[in-house]
């Protein structure tokens, strides 16, 4: 079956003879556009369809430059606007040698509030340019959070580091990955539900019924088990022993261990320990985590490293992306705060709810980021978010890896080995 590779859109913006329409050139090595000193010379956005080896299918925009102040200019604002909605990646060029930078920065807020993907080209014009990209980055301070690039664009041989500039630090839509890379057709896989308050009646929770489909569709068998979490972890040795004997009973009725088991992050105390040690274990959290961020599981890991050096003081934000009705023993309020409390006394936890995130500047003042599965925003709001917490060097993690880590090495080397990650931490 042919699969349909739609086009990347890839835009060139900033003020008037920046140097827009050399890049462009420089990109397509042919005069796709008009250069000329004159100001305003690109009045319309220019298209050219190439293709990049490493990224695919491009649609390439050249736009109008944003700083003309007439009544075509304000035309010509409306359309890059639109243009740049439509584009996949925005590249801002920023001629340094000039003093006015309000353009750029107007750009990069509305790119930035879209939660696009961002790169800056300065284009020199001189030597004296190479000297004046600090004054740049001085008055205007979102460019510290996206790469950059030094430039001439009227020189051909800049060509090819442009090029792998782009290729290196752009994600195209087209990138695909696997919800569940370790499953294996005809076999079976265990997806552990415990059902408390906050359970919406009638239907599977979004993270817990895309599993299931994957497993589904990709000629697998999936079953689920309801755990009683309160049995389980009651005090009351009999109590504990039933719901104990009941999930044994389950497991066993396997003619061969099921390949799998997807449990619930809450529940990683309990199946941590009643797992059997040839079934793989995972959660859906650190299932969903991996997909929306397009394999970028290994950061969450390396971020939970943060927590062994946590004292006094610090400051740990709780970022959950869904606003959904809090009651019980909901694991972003109650759950992780639990935890943190009682084995890092006096660290200071604040939280973040819904698809709005931190201002970048309150983001820093955080030692730690212990963020959702994210089955509730988009893979492109969620990289913006990682972009700036890269750029910052804020550590973040995620609540399977967060309640994995706590219960030690084993435990988190258990959810790790389905994705072939192996990462030995001192708890």
């Amino acid at each position: 079956m042919a699969i349909l590779v739609e086009r990347d859109n890839i835009g060139l913006f900033g003020k008037m003879n920046s140097g827009k329409s050399s890049v462009m050139n420089l990109l397509t090595q042919q005069e796709t556009s008009i250069v000329d000193k004159t100001p305003g010379t690109t009045a319309d956005t220019k298209v050219a369809l190439i293709e990049f080896h490493g990224i695919g299918p491009i649609k390439l925009f050249d736009t109008a430059g944003l700083d003309e102040s007439d009544v075509l200019g304000e035309k010509k604002r409306k359309k890059v606007f639109n243009n740049l909605k439509e584009c996949d990646l925005v590249i801002v060029i920023i001629d340094p040698e000039t003093e006015d930078f309000t353009t750029e920065q107007e750009i990069i807020t509305e790119a930035r509030d879209l939660d696009k993907q961002l790169l800056i080209i300065y284009n020199l014009f001189s030597k004296k340019g190479k000297d004046c990209v600090a004054k740049v980055e001085q008055k205007i301070p979102l460019v510290r959070f996206y790469k950059t690039i030094e430039i001439s664009a009227n020189d051909q041989t800049f060509r090819d580091s442009l090029i792998s500039f782009v290729i290196e630090n752009f994600q195209s839509k087209n990138s695909q990955i696997e919800l569940l890379p370790f499953l294996v057709k005809n076999e079976y896989y265990i997806l552990i539900i415990p059902m408390d308050e906050e359970t919406p009646p009638g239907r599977y929770l979004r993270p817990q019924a895309m599993v299931e489909e994957y497993i589904t569709r990709h000629w697998a068998y999936p079953i689920s088990f309801r755990l009683d979490l309160g049995k389980a972890r009651s005090k009351n040795p009999a109590i504990h022993e039933e719901e104990y004997a009941r999930y044994l009973s389950f497991v066993n009725n396997f003619k061969h261990p099921p390949k799998a088991m997807v449990t619930d992050s809450q529940a990683m105390d309990i199946m941590s320990q009643w797992c059997p040690k040839e079934v793989l274990l995972t959660t859906f959290s650190i299932v969903m985590i991996n997909y929306i961020s397009k394999g970028k599981l290994q950061s969450f890991v390396e971020g939970v490293k943060a927590l062994s050096n946590l004292k006094e003081g610090d400051r740990v934000l709780i970022a959950e992306a869904c606003n959904h009705s809090r009651i019980g023993e909901d694991i972003g309020t109650v759950q992780i705060p639990n935890y943190i409390n009682e084995k890092f006394p006096g660290v200071v936890i604040e939280h973040n709810f819904g698809r709005e995130f931190e201002n970048n500047e309150d983001l820093k003042k955080y030692k730690l980021i212990i963020h959702c599965g994210g089955c509730m925003i988009s893979a492109q709001k969620l990289a913006a978010r990682l972009r700036d917490l890269d750029s910052l060097s804020v550590p973040y993690t995620n609540y399977g890896v967060f309640l994995s880590f706590i219960q030690g090495t084993d435990s988190l080397q258990k959810v790790l080995e389905p994705w072939g990650l192996k990462e030995v931490l001192n708890t």
